[in-house]
């Protein structure tokens, strides 16, 4: 009886931590109100920000493996604008909210995290550390980034999502001649 119980449990092991695996810290939707205000949740309405070959070549250098996506979607208000985004950590998508106003992080939340291990991405302690990052010229974020043991990938994918979440408000700047964001040292 003990050996049927250790082998089940054996085989339903992996079907447990797959499910338990998901956790929705916030949803999309009430990250992109508390983003914009709450006066904006009638006003805010997703626009597509649609990838030319060299920005997507762009996204691909900084992701380090291929992107495939034609467009994202974005939320602004003003000059802020508002990212959700996603990178695998190390076998499942990591969904990230970040909030850019003049050009520089004004706030980075992990809303969705599917993986197994390295959830401490999501806690304040970590996700702080990037508000006021800019880009630098080569595309880095201005600021370290302290890493979390265990988290690795994690980590750099978060890393990866800020980067490119400021490389696009960037690039809507350049595309409606704003010159409010400062030159990238």
């Amino acid at each position: 009886m003990k050996t049927l119980i250790a082998l089940l449990s054996l085989f339903l092991l992996p079907f447990t931590q797959t499910q338990a695996a998901q956790s929705v810290y916030q949803s999309p939707a009430d990250f992109v109100t508390q983003a914009l205000g709450n006066q904006s949740k009638g006003q805010a309405k997703a626009k597509v920000f649609w990838f030319s070959a060299e920005q997507r070549q762009v996204i691909e250098e900084i992701l380090a493996h291929d992107f495939r996506p034609l467009r994202t979607r974005y939320w602004q208000q003003g000059d802020d604008t508002v990212w959700i985004l996603d990178e695998i950590g190390k076998e499942a998508p990591i969904t990230v909210g970040i909030h850019v106003r003049h050009g520089q992080i004004y706030r980075t939340k992990v809303l969705i995290y599917r993986e197994s291990r390295g959830d401490e991405v999501r806690h304040d302690f970590f996700t702080d550390q990037f508000k006021s990052a800019t880009l630098t010229k080569d595309k880095q974020l201005d600021k370290h980034i302290d890493g979390i043991t265990g988290a690795t990938l994690s980590v750099r994918a978060l890393t990866k999502l800020a980067r490119i979440a400021l490389y696009l408000d960037r690039q809507l700047s350049l595309q409606h001649g704003l010159q409010q964001h400062s030159e990238p040292r």
